[in-house]
């Protein structure tokens, strides 16, 4: 993907939730005990009743007339800033709103989780006015009190808008050592390494989304991109097309053509049927204009099987006499694909301890996908962990497990 999509942090604002609905003003008892003067006390009324009308603006307007009033009480500025923290938000005046969750919070009258609140909500205010700076500021006084990951959700969201990479990647750096990454966390790690044109720590961190958070995208990305690696042999395409339908993403009838094709290359024609029947069954082959060059690819598949069975046994004794442990690998791979799964698997498994092999990591890579295919998933994991190699079957052994161990999410 050329760029992760970053989940919506959208700030709740929590201290809000009981302005308009409690009985005098939206206040503490201790606080709406006190006597109010008729000219605060009917603007705050007013504007409280306007509140609950909608008219928010109009709140704000009239909550004006109390304070022209002089000589006011630390209780009736208290509640004045009360009612217009609730309004000024509702009415989407963040400048105002924050000016009056700061004068709240430094009055002294809130209780110790009121002031957690309003220190929250004064965050969102910050956030939703486009504050960052200030809102980070606010965030790094609240964190002083005790870790938060909501709050750490909220700061490295502001440092990326404000793109501040240094901040953020230090933020990053410490969630990943304490293992309070998110997936939200690591894809804004991926978007900075894209800026950073980091391929190497890119497809790193894309992995470790795969592994964690599996899903359609992240695999495809995955996949996509680890072809591109320098040394990345091409071999190995065939074992990546393999991953991708093993994670159900073909889609494409291209797709399924050129998998088929590749695997009648690497002489399993039962598994290229396999392929094209899927590719049929799912919309992608026999239909459009290339619908004839659909049904030729299958054709063939259909002949080479009918000749793979035919020539299997003088096959196999031909590469048993060349001492082609390569070719008793591929053979073995095509039985299992067949159906004759122990017979292809313990092929495998003897020509490769007899060792001889050209690439003899692609070879264990293949029986692990043998394995894989016939469905004895701790067999596939413990020979997947043996394969090494840099030209990919590393990578691809390492993604074979991730998705053996946590399947693709639909």
């Amino acid at each position: 993907m050329s760029k992760l999509r970053l989940a919506h942090l959208g700030l709740a604002l929590a201290a809000l939730g009981f302005t308009a609905a409690a009985p005098i003003l939206g206040v503490a008892p201790a606080h709406a005990a006190e006597s109010l003067r008729p000219e605060i006390g009917k603007p705050l009324q007013a504007a409280q009743a306007l509140m609950k009308q909608g008219k928010h603006k109009d709140a704000l307007a009239k909550l004006r007339e109390a304070d022209k009033v002089a000589g006011k009480t630390p209780n009736e500025a208290y509640l004045i800033e009360r009612v217009r923290a609730a309004a000024a938000s509702s009415a989407g005046d963040y400048g105002t709103a924050a000016d009056a969750f700061e004068a709240l919070i430094a009055s002294g009258k809130l209780s110790a989780n009121e002031r957690a609140q309003f220190s929250e909500g004064l965050i969102g205010i910050y956030m939703r006015g486009g504050e960052l700076g200030k809102a980070n500021e606010a965030i790094l006084r609240q964190l002083k009190n005790g870790d938060d990951a909501k709050l750490r959700g909220y700061l490295m969201q502001n440092y990326y808008k404000q793109g501040n990479i240094a901040a953020l990647e230090n933020e990053l750096r410490n969630a990943e050592k304490s293992g309070r990454m998110s997936e939200d966390m690591l894809g804004m790690l991926a978007n900075i390494q894209l800026k950073k044109n980091d391929k190497a720590g890119y497809v790193n961190t894309i992995e470790k989304l795969a592994a964690s958070y599996p899903k359609a995208q992240y695999w495809n990305d995955l996949l996509n991109r680890v072809q591109g690696k320098p040394g990345f042999s091409s071999r190995l395409a065939v074992d990546v097309y393999r991953l991708k339908l093993a994670n159900g993403l073909l889609k494409k009838p291209s797709e399924f053509m050129e998998m088929g094709q590749l695997v009648l290359q690497a002489r399993a024609p039962a598994e290229a049927l396999k392929i094209i029947d899927k590719g049929y069954k799912a919309g992608a082959l026999g239909t459009g204009p290339d619908a004839a060059r659909h049904q030729r690819l299958k054709d063939l598949a259909e002949k080479s099987l009918a000749e793979r069975n035919k020539d299997a046994a003088a096959t196999e004794a031909e590469f048993t006499a060349a001492k082609d442990n390569d070719g008793l690998v591929a053979l073995g791979y095509s039985l299992v694909q067949a159906g004759q799964t122990d017979k292809g698997l313990k092929m495998m498994e003897s020509a490769i301890k007899a060792g001889g092999l050209r690439y003899a990591d692609e070879a264990k890579l293949r029986l692990g996908e043998a394995y894989a295919a016939a469905g004895k998933k701790q067999q596939a994991i413990s020979t997947l962990r043996t394969v090494s190699g840099k030209e990919g079957t590393a990578d691809l052994a390492r993604y074979w497990i991730m998705a053996i161990n946590k399947p693709l999410a639909g």
